[in-house]
């Protein structure tokens, strides 16, 4: 069977740290304990569901193991960029209406994957930059969500924005050459168009705490504080022969941000812990009164786009195997609907330049503060990252003044606050990033107009 485009051109699995747990099972003995993924789920107010292919439906296995036992699908391909919007204006929602049709006819839940992502865009849009592509990327969320107003349970609204690795920062991308708050406004156009649908960002590689689901902690927060829109976040979860053993507690922190989590893409590569390690992530499910569900990315073995790893549920025939098994019993164990330890937290990460070498000032040895800049740029503009750095002493507050060129135009801002948009242009912090210890850092960043600044910037303490 040919496997399908999962979600990202290459293989990056999950990181695997901390312990694995290896106690066998148990089998429940609850007299009503649900035979079903999704009856048992629902018990707890959950769903339990599987990303599917609209080429696979006429499989009376695959579609038999589909309408018995899970409550919510998500379409592997056909609600991608490149699959509804092949040519530019153009929307084309034939095997996405048939993912949703089959969703709703069985009375599950759909989740719609994914309305914007680097890796799957339509080829007219991978040539494209600047404001033509950020026009092009609003109005394909504009209309997809239209489309499906309402039919929707939840939207991975952006999908694989952040960059691996110890920066946290933002991977470089067109979408992302348009400007950091493209991943806003693609949420704010989706809220406009479907208000219903809970709009989730999506992301692999951030199961426990680490630089990059901080990266993310830190972006939703910022969000939170200011009223993006933004209801849940999606861990993909694909595990290799351990789990994180901080993933519980990685969950707990994002839900105390006030946003759903969901396990959106679940596969554990087979060995002999793939059966604990699956019920080991639907126990932390159940026990974080906002983790709302658990997909797992295919059905059956031969269905999985990690040829040869035998990650899933079923196997290739679509016999239920141990790991089903495991889930099945978790689900029926039941979980709390109400956290009762307090919610786990971390302190930020923040995001080093990742593009052009910065424009330096000379490292702190006192009192007071500096400040370095790097550009992302195009014709006609830019964004700036700016990075604040504490001397010997820790800010309570900090301005940095940003020379910018005759002509520039700052046009919006994150993380920071100013009042003038030309010339010399003061930033002054926000309420969650003005306290910096010393030596450490912060970022702020902003969007202009222009050629972009070459002069050092200025901080100012307090």
């Amino acid at each position: 069977m040919p496997i399908p485009r999962r979600g990202r051109g290459t293989l990056l699995m999950a990181a695997v740290t901390g312990a694995v747990v290896t106690a066998t099972i148990a089998v429940t003995g609850t007299a009503n304990a649900a035979t079903t993924l999704g009856a048992s789920a629902a018990q707890t107010g959950r769903y339990f569901g599987a990303a599917i292919a609209a080429g696979r439906l006429g499989d009376s296995t695959y579609t038999r193991i589909l309408n018995t036992e899970f409550n919510s699908v998500t379409p592997e391909n056909e609600m991608k960029w490149d699959a509804t919007e092949p040519s530019q204006g153009r929307f084309t929602y034939t095997n996405g209406d048939r993912i949703l049709n089959q969703g709703l006819s069985n009375g599950s839940k759909v989740r719609g994957h994914a309305l914007l992502w680097h890796n799957q865009e339509p080829g007219w849009a991978q040539s494209m930059s600047g404001t033509a592509l950020r026009n092009a990327a609003i109005n394909h969320v504009t209309q997809v969500a239209t489309h499906y107003r309402g039919k929707i349970y939840a939207w991975d609204v952006v999908n694989e924005a952040f960059a691996d690795g110890s920066s946290g920062g933002r991977r470089d991308s067109n979408l992302q050459r348009t400007g950091n708050d493209w991943i806003e406004a693609a949420f704010r156009a989706a809220r406009a168009a479907d208000p219903a649908a809970k709009l989730c960002y999506n992301d692999y590689n951030t199961d426990g705490v680490n630089a990059k689901s901080t990266g993310v902690y830190n972006m939703v927060r910022d969000f939170k504080s200011r009223g993006v829109p933004i209801d849940c976040v999606g861990f993909q979860s694909h595990l290799g022969t351990g789990i994180p053993g901080d993933y519980q507690a990685n969950l707990q922190r994002f839900a105390a941000l006030g946003v759903d989590v969901q396990i959106t893409e679940l596969d554990v590569a087979q060995g002999g812990n793939q059966a604990n390690i699956y019920a080991t992530v639907t126990r932390a499910c159940l026990a974080v009164s906002r983790c709302t569900g658990i997909t797992v990315w295919g059905i059956r073995d031969s269905d999985s786009w990690r040829t040869g790893e035998n990650p899933l549920l079923f196997d290739n025939s679509g016999n239920k195997k141990a790991a089903y098994t495991s889930v099945l019993n978790a689900l029926n164990a039941g979980g709390t609907t109400n956290p009762t330890t307090p919610p786990v937290t971390t302190p930020p990460v923040t995001t080093p330049p990742v593009t052009t070498p910065p424009v330096t000032t000379p490292p702190p040895s006192g009192a007071g503060c500096t400040a370095t800049v790097s550009l992302n740029t195009w014709t006609g503009g830019y964004v700036a990252t700016v990075r604040v750095t504490a001397g010997a002493t820790a800010l309570n507050g900090w301005t940095v003044t940003v020379p910018l060129p005759s002509g520039d135009v700052v046009t919006g801002a994150w993380s920071s606050t100013n009042s003038a948009t030309t010339g010399n242009v003061a930033f002054r912090n926000v309420d969650y990033n003005g306290q910096v210890a010393a030596g450490a850092s912060t970022e702020f960043g902003f969007q202009a107009n222009g050629a972009g600044p070459s002069a050092t910037p200025v901080c100012q303490a307090g």
